[in-house]
């Protein structure tokens, strides 16, 4: 029988060691890499498609709570059990939500049995569990896939989201990209650092300039360090203007 794929991410190498070598006692399981971060996981996870990540949710930059959520943008998504050094409390909410985890520090026969049971997560479950245990729900980075890659844009670099067909445009610092995500639901999950402008497009408030009018009485806002200004709706005007006053 061909042994499963797994990848080990967690940000001390003591810990993938110790992961490792458990491995190594249980039938079935490969561990075919290793990560540090949550940008390697999801690159890693990109090129090889490992069956199963044993991730650690508490990583620099990027935790694994949003890791795992940008795992679920794949074409082949593998299913993710957490690796948590939290109390009781907080395993009880992962127990809540039938999420894979691995309480530190981490017994065989409790990884063992954790593989069998592995199961995709999703989107529901991981914001659920976001709420419960005081983690940001917002992600800091949005996953565009660019051909075979995937490009991770930091939140805090996007100008703007504008509705394009049946994608998303995301103008950023660096350029444009697009992702196959709701408006509606990304205006939700950032509402407090983007506003809607019109029925297609949020913008960044930390990236408004000022609104302008023409002799037509039509709106269109200005965003920073961008040649083009945006067409503002006349419904969403007055909200507009109240933030332009209040200095964003």
């Amino acid at each position: 029988m061909n042994s499963l794929k797994l990848l080990i991410a967690d940000d001390e190498q003591p810990a993938r060691s110790r992961l490792r070598q458990l491995l190594e006692e249980i039938d079935g399981w490969q561990a075919v890499a290793e990560a540090q971060n949550g940008h390697e996981v999801i690159d890693i996870c990109n090129r090889i498609q490992p069956d199963v990540v044993l991730l650690d949710i508490r990583m620099p930059n990027m935790d694994g709570i949003e890791t795992a959520r940008h795992l679920g943008t794949l074409d082949k998504t593998p299913a993710v059990i957490f690796t948590t050094a939290y109390d009781e409390y907080a395993v009880d909410a992962f127990d809540a939500q039938a999420i894979g985890y691995l309480l530190k520090p981490v017994r065989r026969e409790r990884l063992e049995r954790a593989l069998k049971l592995a199961a995709r997560l999703t989107l529901p479950q991981l914001s659920a569990l976001a709420q419960r245990d005081g983690i940001a729900q917002s992600r800091t980075h949005i996953c565009a896939r660019c051909g075979e890659q995937l490009r991770l844009i930091p939140v805090d670099r996007i100008r703007y989201f504008q509705a394009d067909q049946k994608y998303v445009k995301v103008c950023h610092l660096d350029g444009d990209d697009l992702i196959d995500e709701s408006l509606k639901d990304l205006e939700i999950e950032f509402a407090d650092r983007f506003l809607r402008i019109h029925r297609n497009a949020l913008v960044a408030i930390q990236y408004l300039d000022r609104l302008e009018k023409d002799e037509g009485a039509t709106h269109s806002v200005r965003i920073k360090d961008c040649p083009d200004p945006l067409p503002v709706s006349r419904r969403h005007v007055t909200t507009l203007k109240r933030r332009l006053r209040k200095g964003i």
